[in-house]
């Protein structure tokens, strides 16, 4: 498992939108919340990834891309995000490759029977591939709060990838017919620090 301050290993990634790539071309020069679970479709799980995609628009305007990982099917993650209306991929990692790197395949009790699987763990890595934060192992109420409350004092202190810089344009009729206003157009754009 990486540490604090390691480059996390750019392993390839099969994801549920059929995007190919690796870790660090998901992430395309934003902050990347990578967030492991157990199973698809179970309580804690869900709960976890709602939490997660109701807050979304905050990761987003924080320059922050949120995914989830977990051992189960890419049909199995489609029908969960499709269920869900998730608005971030999910990956799939039949094989544990993703999930050994990071160090969340562990030992684990369930009705005093012991088993291995995915200790639910959450990583904050940098748009360079370097690991800022991790949670692990993580209580589902509250944690995606705490991890953009953390994220946004990780920004602060290490920059983010990109500032959000936003221009006026000029205007435009938002409507056809009587009490058509006008509507500011407005271009968000990022810059490099």
């Amino acid at each position: 498992m990486p540490g604090i301050g390691d480059r996390v290993p750019d392993l390839p990634l099969a994801l549920a939108s059929g995007d190919a790539g690796t870790l660090g071309t998901h992430a395309a020069g934003n902050w990347l919340v990578l967030y492991f679970y157990p199973k698809d479709s179970t309580p804690g799980c869900t709960t976890e990834g709602n939490d997660f995609n109701a807050l979304l628009p905050a990761f987003k305007r924080a320059g922050a891309k949120v995914l989830g990982v977990s051992r189960d099917s890419l049909k199995s993650h489609a029908n969960f995000i499709a269920r869900q209306g998730f608005g971030f991929d999910l990956a799939s990692d039949p094989e544990g490759t993703l999930c050994e790197a990071f160090g969340v395949i562990q030992p684990k009790k369930l009705y005093g029977r012991e088993y291995v699987g995915i200790v639910r763990s959450t990583f904050l890595i940098d748009p360079d591939g370097t690991l800022r934060q991790a949670w692990q192992p993580v209580k589902v109420p509250g944690h995606a709060q705490a991890v953009l409350d953390a994220a946004r004092r990780v920004f602060a202190e290490h920059g983010r990838a990109w500032r959000p810089i936003v221009a006026r344009l000029g205007t435009a009729t938002a409507g056809l017919g009587a009490g058509a206003g006008l509507e500011p157009l407005v271009w968000i754009g990022f810059y490099p620090p």
